[in-house]
This record gives C-alpha cells, structure tokens and sequence, in this order.
C-alpha cells in the first residue's frame, strides 16, 4: 500500500517524519515523504522510504504557501496512492482535493493547533485566511492523529472529529550518562516567534555557561539582533541547523536544557515539543515552561524544572539552580532513564500502526 506524506519543511531535519515514516516502511508499508528545497538544503539522506523535496521561486509569506501548494497539488495529482496524510494545516488542502479525485482515504496529522501559533494569532489577517483553511478542511478529515489529548480535545470540540493521541517522542537507544566535559546550556528546535528569546537571552547575562542555539526560524534575525543589543556574543552561539544523526550526542552532552514557550498563543499553551522529549532520552535537565502537557508528565517522572515566571530573573535563577544544586541535578538525570522506558517511540509506533491497518480494509471518504 502507497501512502504520501506532505510536509512544508526540509525533510533532512524533520526528526518526527523520519520516525513515522521509518516505522510505516518496516511494516510494508510503501512510504512517500514530500517536503520542500531550499537554497541551503542538504542531501536527503538514503531511508527506507522514497523522498520528494519540491522546489519554489518563493521561500516565506503567503506567496509562498501559495506557490507550494499549487506545485504539491500537480505533483500528487499524477501520483498512484492508497491514501494521502496531510501534516499540518499548511499542505492540507491539495491533499483534500487529491484524495477527492483519487477516491483515496485521507488522514490528518496535527502535530499543533496551527492557527492558534503566535506568529498567526497575532496577525488577524493571516488568522482569517488560516481558520477558514481549517473550518473547511479538517471536519472533512475524519480520521487523523496529534500528539497530546489536550489537542484531541480541542479538534473534538471545535469539529466534532475524534482524533488519536501519537506523541512525537525519540527513539529509545541504549546510552550512558557521560561526564559533561563542555558545559554549556542547549536550545533545540525552531528559532520561532512565542519560544521566549526575548527573555531567555538577556537571562544570559546572569547565567555562568554558554548558550548554544541549534536550528533556524522565523525569529532567527531578530535573536541574533537581541543578542548583539545585550553584547551577548560571546555567551550565545547560533549554530543552525544540524542532521539529526549530530544532535543526538550533542544533547547528550549538554548541561541543561531549554523548553520555553510564550503563552501568547494557544498553540504554544498546549504544545508538547520533540524537545522536550529529546532532552529526556538523552538524560539532560531541563527547564521548562509550566504548562499542563508538560506538568502532566513531569508529576509523573520529575525530569525537569517547571516555571510559570519567564521573565529573564526567574529563567536565569532556575538554571543557575540546575547549575549549582547537584541532588536535584542527578535525581533528575535519574528520572529521565527511568521515563524513558514508559516514553519512547517504540511504545508510540504500536499505536501508529494500529491507526493505519484498518484504512486499507474499508474507509469513510
């Protein structure tokens, strides 16, 4: 069976598509990944599914989204399927309108509450355009899946649509916690509007390690200008993006990790990051912000240091904390190897390939 995949993003970095499509693969499944080529992309690594990366004239802003789901949409349009995955709101359209055509089952993966992120909430325009998107689209996407109940939740409310729980969570490796030879503090993940830079990084001026920031984003510029305002530059490194394979020992050796989010957005209130997770099987503490999908997991195993108070006081008192108390330090580093047996992607892939067996034996178009 022939499934297509549609994302807006490089595939190289995508850590929680590779996972999904890895698993779908070495259970017979014949997977398609579709992304996007950007000036600066990488070669996709070799994967034991087929990789598609569509290339566009525009690289940001509604022409952009425009442009790209036009191309994906022509592209799909000649392409024999079983059934169609749309990932987020952004690709969910020609997705529709192909699985119409094609007569193929059609599923949603919502990885957030898209039009309730910061950068679209804030703009009323853009909003507008984005939730009528949704309004239309996903009450037409019976099926799908998110990655925490709050969200599930949220779509059942909204759109009467009853979508399974998949937590985006690493892989569990065996690993030994190594001795931190460079201390410094990691952030991971998209340099986005609502991930708190604007008091994470003046919060650097308090905190006696380095700030390591690995990925690019929407708010990438304006970190680096908050950086040179605070003459931070010898404290803060921007890194950019790195493959997956990397990151990996590279939070495994960080001192401390960052999970930050501004809760100027609802989508940011109801998140569960990869990171947050990443840092976990890595066993590498963390502080992050106190909201309920978070606290809900760290009531069961306390493997981070949870704040409500993000200004750049309180984030720089905590991590000195996570700096300086060494019981807290190892009784969380514990912590994290003892979840990690309950919160790991083989638990997660079970539920996953139970979701899709029953599409290829009768479906509800």
């Amino acid at each position: 069976m022939i499934i297509y995949f549609t994302v807006t993003n490089d595939l190289s970095y995508d850590q929680r598509m590779i996972r999904i499509c890895t698993s779908l693969a070495g259970h017979g499944y014949k997977i398609k990944l579709v992304g996007r080529k950007i000036k600066n992309s990488i070669p996709v690594v070799e994967q034991p599914f087929q990789q598609k990366r569509i290339k566009c004239f525009f690289n940001k802003g509604k022409f952009f989204y425009a442009e790209y789901n036009v191309r994906l949409f022509f592209y799909l349009l000649f392409k024999k399927m079983d059934c169609i995955c749309a990932i987020d709101l952004d690709t969910i359209l020609p997705c529709y309108f192909i699985s119409k055509i094609k007569n193929v089952p059609r599923i949603y993966d919502a990885h957030e509450l898209f039009c309730e992120m910061k950068e679209i909430v804030t703009r009323p325009h853009i909003y507008a355009i984005w939730k009528k998107i949704e309004k239309f689209s996903v009450p037409k996407f019976i099926r799908g899946y998110t990655v925490n109940q709050i969200i599930a939740d949220e779509f059942k409310k909204m759109y009467k649509v009853n979508y399974q729980v998949i937590r985006s969570i690493a892989v569990k490796r065996e690993i030994s916690i190594p001795v931190k030879k460079e201390k410094y503090i990691l952030y991971q993940g998209a340099v986005n509007e609502g991930r708190n830079f604007e008091t994470l990084i003046p919060a650097m001026h308090a905190v006696n390690a380095p700030l390591y920031i690995y990925g690019d984003g929407n708010f990438l510029e304006k970190a680096k200008k908050l950086v040179t305002e605070n003459k931070l530059g010898h404290k803060i490194f921007f890194k950019g993006k790195i493959a997956p394979g990397q990151l990996g020992n590279i939070t495994l050796q960080a001192l401390v990790g960052v999970t930050l989010f501004d809760p100027g957005g609802l989508s940011n209130y109801y998140s569960l990051a990869n990171r947050f997770f990443d840092y976990m099987h890595a066993c590498t503490p963390q502080l992050c912000v106190d909201f309920p999908a978070y606290r809900e997991i760290n009531e069961q195993f306390e493997i981070a240091v949870l704040i409500s108070d993000l200004s750049s006081g309180n984030i720089a008192r905590h991590i000195n904390i996570l700096l300086e108390d060494e019981t807290l330090y190892q009784r969380l580093q514990q912590n994290c190897m003892k979840a990690r047996e309950t919160f790991n992607w083989q638990n997660e892939e079970k539920k996953l390939i139970e979701f899709y067996k029953p599409l290829f034996n009768k479906h509800d178009l």
